[in-house]
């Protein structure tokens, strides 16, 4: 019986040193938990204290930021519109450009069609004059010598004197023979004179 009043006794010692154990240990757990709480709460609110500072400082360099972009943006617009400008007042001179040079070779290919047809008239008169006078020169020596010397004496030296180089030498003879001497003598010098200038070699 007294065994057994021992036992009751240690167990409900025991208990009690469970009990309070336990006490100790959930007084323990909820200091910490109300330190844990208030140094969160401390933290949450030097966090509050801190943050819209470093919010502030953040929103005005993201602005700072953004300007920045904004300004760079603006200025390679503007390089780009005066890039376009550029092109295209290039695009119209050369353009320009083209429509001169085809001008100036519509010109150049008229300029040379002219040409040619100037030459073709030259040449034309020329033959033509040329046959005129060989004409005129055949007429002159078919004439009777009296009659020639007389239309020969009226001419100017220089233009009779043309003619006589172009004559057979026995019918400008005969012409001569019938000339005013001094005008004979003129045709003469002027003949020499021709002859004088010609090229020897």
């Amino acid at each position: 019986m007294a065994t057994k009043t021992r036992k009751r006794r240690s167990m409900a010692g025991r208990g009690s040193i469970l009990l309070i154990s336990a006490l100790l240990v959930g007084s323990a757990a909820l200091r910490i938990a109300i330190g844990a709480g208030a140094a969160v709460a401390e933290a949450d609110l030097g966090m509050q204290l801190v943050l819209p500072t470093e919010q502030s400082e953040t929103t005005k360099t993201t602005s700072d930021d953004t300007q920045q972009v904004q300004s760079l943006l603006e200025a390679l617009q503007d390089r780009e519109q005066a890039v376009k400008k550029k092109e295209m007042a290039l695009e119209m001179r050369a353009k320009a450009l083209e429509v001169t040079q085809i001008e100036v070779e519509r010109r150049m290919d008229a300029l040379q069609q002219t040409e040619k047809q100037l030459r073709s008239t030259l040449a034309l008169a020329q033959t033509a004059a040329e046959d005129d006078l060989a004409r005129l020169t055949t007429v002159y020596e078919s004439m009777k010598p009296k009659d020639a010397a007389a239309l020969f004496g009226a001419m100017e030296p220089e233009f009779a004197a043309g003619f006589l180089a172009r004559m057979r030498p026995d019918a400008a003879a005969k012409i001569m023979s019938g000339l005013d001497p001094q005008v004979a003598y003129s045709i003469s010098a002027i003949l020499a004179g021709r002859n004088a200038k010609a090229p020897k070699s």
